[in-house]
């Protein structure tokens, strides 16, 4: 059986026998008995295996070794010890497969994280991990639950396209061309020879196609993999990464703003409400504070300010920024610590200006700005981006000529316009910033199991 499953009814198994297969975390051997800290990963909580020298296999059990997999068989009975209620007297235990005495994950100091990175193929099995990537799995279906429970219909966009959402300078190239002899035309690479006829990317968005889907199916969101080539080395890049990426039609930008916020609540309320233990465990070994954070975020009401009213907050402060703020500019990382500390709360600034934002974004009626909005949280920063999306096709054709964008490889999507469209608003959410919000890790390498940065690509 599952640990999971016996631990959450524990006192119906007392003094019955019951098999379990799983892991030894700890091994702390006596002369007469010993004590193994036992886990089979469905549960956070441990249970402790206990056996003494009047089994027949006490000296073979004695020889077990740290992360062994083995079969145990035994009573659940009322713990005589501190630190649990109940533990299982061994009957029997078979080793599964045996756990050499150079296992990286020795029961001596707690490993960093830096070592854990280079060990990522084990890391899964520390406490540390075993929380992040619990309230990974529960955040994830989370977001599913919501979308789904609204109507929004789960759209698979491609990992391979053409479409040029992000600049293609942000993207991966992907060819079958030979690079040690490519076709040349022009003197330029001859993409006509290659598998697909025209030169090809890996996705930096799914947005372009997912609106296709909401001009028909009304509400769609997506859920995958994305990437880019971006050459940073910050604790929040990654050049693989997931993203949440809703589409809406009939929906401005105060509506967008509605749906975030309903959504991160809901996703956090399910976190809360199904990791308490690793929540436990990381706000007091990574983050104090972390529950009571997420708590109040539930609670709270979100404030909406526009990007010009956030400039002039902060150029009145009277802080000092090594930044200083400009209401032509994005804002600085420090900008959004001061605006969601000043709010005490999460903040919406919206309408932001053109030159700073995507091509695709709806232009304001003050010709200054677009109608696009992002979330800044406590001790986060940016969380999710949005806007409202362009319709006006003479409008929409300028931006395209402005910001270079190959017209060729998107006509079909400029053709959503004449064909039966209407108003509709997307936003994006990169699923690893979440991730980092919800167990306060700091780093984007810690809350992904296979880390994609500039100059890492193991595993």
């Amino acid at each position: 059986m599952d640990l999971r499953d016996l631990l959450k009814d524990i006192e119906s198994y007392l003094d019955k026998d019951v098999t379990l297969q799983g892991w030894i975390r700890s091994h702390r051997k006596q002369k007469e008995f010993g004590f193994i800290e036992f886990s089979d990963g469905t549960s956070f909580e441990h249970l402790q295996l206990v056996y003494d020298n009047k089994l027949d296999s006490f000296d073979e059990i004695q020889k077990l070794r740290l992360g062994s997999a083995i079969t145990v068989m035994g009573k659940i009975v009322k713990s005589e010890g501190a630190g649990q209620a109940y533990e299982l007297k061994v009957s029997s235990i078979k080793l599964e497969g045996d756990c050499d005495d150079d296992y990286p994950l020795q029961a001596k100091g707690r490993p960093t994280r830096e070592f854990l990175r280079e060990q990522a193929y084990l890391r899964p099995r520390t406490n540390l991990f075993q929380a992040v990537f619990k309230i990974r799995s529960v955040a994830a279906q989370a977001i599913h639950e919501y979308f789904q429970s609204n109507n929004y219909v789960y759209v698979h966009t491609p990992l391979l396209t053409t479409a040029d959402c992000e600049g293609s300078d942000q993207m991966f190239k992907v060819t079958t061309l030979d690079m040690n002899n490519v076709p040349k035309k022009d003197g330029k690479a001859d993409f006509s020879e290659d598998l697909f006829g025209k030169q090809t990317y890996i996705t930096g968005s799914g947005q372009l196609h997912g609106e296709t889907f909401a001009m028909a199916f009304k509400k769609i969101y997506t859920f995958g993999p994305t990437f880019r080539t971006e050459n940073s080395n910050t604790k929040t890049h990654a050049n693989e990464f997931w993203m949440i990426e809703p589409e809406m039609a009939f929906m401005h930008l105060d509506d967008l703003m509605n749906v975030e916020e309903e959504m991160l609540k809901s996703v956090v309320s399910k976190v809360l409400d199904t990791c308490g233990d690793e929540l436990a465990f990381l706000d007091k070994f990574v983050s104090n504070g972390l529950i009571d954070k997420l708590k109040k975020l539930v609670s709270d009401k979100f404030v909406r300010i526009t990007h010009h009213d956030a400039i002039e907050l902060l150029i009145n402060s009277g802080e000092k920024f090594e930044f200083t703020p400009s209401y032509e500019d994005d804002i600085a990382k420090e900008h959004e610590k001061w605006i969601t500390e000043h709010f005490n709360a999460p903040v919406f600034i919206y309408n932001w200006p053109k030159d700073i934002k995507a091509w695709y974004m709806k232009l304001n009626d003050d010709g200054k700005t677009v109608a696009a909005v992002d979330l800044e949280v406590l001790g986060s920063g940016e969380l999710m981006g949005g806007s409202e999306r362009e319709v006006d096709p003479a409008k929409l054709d300028e931006l395209v000529k402005k910001h270079n964008v190959d017209r060729e490889q998107i006509e079909w999507y400029l053709n959503l316009r004449k064909f039966g469209g209407c108003y509709h608003s997307g936003f994006g959410m990169g699923f690893e910033r979440l991730i980092m919000y919800l167990t306060g890790i700091e780093n984007i390498r810690d809350v992904i199991p296979y880390p994609r940065t500039p100059g890492s690509c193991e595993y």
